[in-house]
């Protein structure tokens, strides 16, 4: 077999290796790949020194690739099979917290004075600022005009009363965020 072409040994090997290895890896492509791989390395084997029983050392050839293959896919399998996992956490974990929302405790007399007594340790400019804006649905140009500030500044105090009410209100923070649009 030391002097047959690359062609000869393509023809005479490649049905039943590709069998061989399709009954184990059961992806036409996959299997394709290990056996011209293999042929090709057995092959080139056969170019440089003479081998005994080739079929065999190709057929140990074609189960280490095909060992491979379906290792790597275990793993695969298995880091797919993590994430799936995790996703299903997550989902029944934000299930089970929406199911949980009560509409009648959010706006409890706890979040109310959670809110409350942020908006009385803000400074009295920001306090004012955020009233307008959010209770009074003023935007930031009619502020601006109405507290003779200018629009940026309007936009600081909005931005530091929200940052204080999301620090409070951490443990509420899907309803912060329904309650004061962000």
């Amino acid at each position: 077999m030391n002097t047959a072409s690359f062609s000869e040994l393509y023809t005479q090997r490649y049905k039943s290796s590709f069998l061989y290895v399709k009954s184990y890896v059961r992806d036409d492509m996959a299997a394709e790949d290990i056996v011209s791989e293999a042929l090709i390395n057995l092959w080139q084997i056969l170019k440089k020194e003479t081998v005994k029983n080739p079929q065999a050392l190709l057929l140990t050839m074609l189960k280490n690739d095909a060992l491979n293959y379906l290792k790597h896919q275990e793993v695969k399998m298995a880091a797919m099979e993590s994430i799936s996992l995790k996703m299903a956490r997550d989902l029944n974990y934000r299930i089970a917290t929406l199911k949980a929302c009560d509409p009648e405790e959010v706006f409890s007399s706890e979040v109310t004075e959670i809110i409350e007594r942020t908006l009385l340790s803000l400074p009295e400019q920001t306090r004012r600022v955020f009233e307008m804006s959010r209770y009074d649905n003023l935007s930031i140009k009619e502020i601006a005009e109405q507290l003779a500030i200018v629009p940026k500044s309007v936009e600081y105090h909005i931005t530091q009363s929200l940052k204080a009410l999301r620090i409070a209100l951490k443990d509420y923070l899907p309803i912060f965020y329904f309650l004061f649009g962000l």
